[in-house]
This record gives C-alpha cells, structure tokens and sequence, in this order.
C-alpha cells in the first residue's frame, strides 16, 4: 500500500523546471482565429505572459514573417517584455528554427510550457517535434486558437494523443503559485488575477472589500 506525503506530483510545472515558448502572437493570426473570442484570447494571452514575467519563467518569443506577413507581436506580449528579442522566422514550426532551438537549449530545461497561434500548425508542429525529442510538453489551451473550432480542438486531441499535457492559462498561474504562503509571489499573482482573472478576479477583488470592511467594523 502507498504511503502519503506532503510533497507536489511529479508532473505538477514549478517555477523552475520549464521554457515557455510564445508562438505568433500576430494581427494576421488573430484575424483568421474564429475558434476563441478575440477578447478572451487577448485577456488570457496577457495572463500567461505576465504570470511567466512575475515568476521569472525564462521565454522564447518567436513570429512569424513580421515584417511582410503576420505584422508585430501583440502588446500583450510585448509589455511584458518591452525589450525582449523577438525571434522572427519563415518556417511554421518554430522547432525547426535554430535559433529557437539554440535558446531551448541555452536555457537546459526538459519541459517545454506552448501557447500561440494557430493550434493545429504552429503549435501543434513545436509541440509534436519536441515529444519526439524527448521534452515533457505542456500546451496551454486557453492563450491558443486556431481558424475552426475543429482545427482547435483536433489539433489539442492530435498533441494529447502522443502525450502533451493540457492546462489553462488560470490554471498555468495558480499551479506555480501553490501557496498563497509563498509570500515572494502571492502579491503579483494576486494582482494577475484581479486584472486577467476573470470571474475569479472578481471573487478576489470581492475577498479583499469584505476584509477591509471587516478591520474598519
């Protein structure tokens, strides 16, 4: 019989122990994305890109032909690393890019944590090379979006079929945090969900009056 201890799954992500890869974070993707609503992406992107800022989470940022396709990275991305490279390719799959690749294996990390767009190619193709190399992938389904509900979803069935592990981008935040005891976070990741939390922002904002008017009685 298995005996209990106090200590986190294996397959839980930690502050330390991944990469996160931002895929094409562009106008001409987001255009054609109809598999999400424009506005929950932008809000979810955001909160990936700022709760990888608040923990420290080394990123790659990586688009697709900015210059003459798909246009800038959004600022969602961007000011949350306003001086960040940005790593400009042609290929679709950002694993084939050595460059990509050169900063995954800079940063030596066996886990690899995917958002971006489109699901189906650019995340999918970075996901399913990096199985086959071995990397623990986890894709992050929520800050992704693809031309179709169907493109979407098979792409996520496609990468979980081969061992990808799905999470949301609430979730991505809330599994790093852990403990609201971890005193060096719990601010920012309370001021990621008020802003990006949605309806749990809402109960956080609602918590935090509650408590205040409770000292002031």
């Amino acid at each position: 019989m298995p005996k209990a201890t106090a200590a986190p799954g294996r397959t839980l992500l930690d502050a330390g122990d991944h990469v996160l890869i931002m895929i094409d974070y562009q106008p001409q993707m987001a255009f054609a994305t109809t598999s999400i609503d424009g506005i929950v992406l932008r809000n979810n992107v955001a909160l990936v890109a700022n709760t990888a800022k608040a923990f420290a989470i080394p990123a790659i940022l990586t688009t697709l032909s900015a210059e003459s396709f798909a246009g800038a990275i959004l600022g969602e991305v961007r000011s949350a690393w306003p001086n960040a490279e940005i790593l400009d390719r042609t290929n679709m799959n950002c694993w084939e890019d050595p460059r990509v690749i050169a900063e995954v294996n800079r940063h030596g990390k066996n886990r690899i944590v995917l958002s971006g767009l489109w699901t189906g190619v650019c995340v999918a193709g970075a996901a399913l090379s990096a199985l086959d190399q071995d990397f623990d992938v986890y894709v992050i389904t929520d800050a992704c979006g693809d031309v179709s509900e169907d493109a979407h979803r098979l792409a996520i069935d496609r990468m979980l079929q081969i061992g990808a592990r799905p999470l949301t981008a609430l979730t991505y935040l809330l599994e790093l945090q852990r403990d609201w005891a971890r005193t060096e976070t719990a601010a920012r990741a309370t001021g990621i969900i008020l802003s990006h939390g949605g309806i749990h922002g809402i109960g956080v904002a609602y918590a935090a009056s509650m408590r205040g008017a409770a000292d002031r009685g």
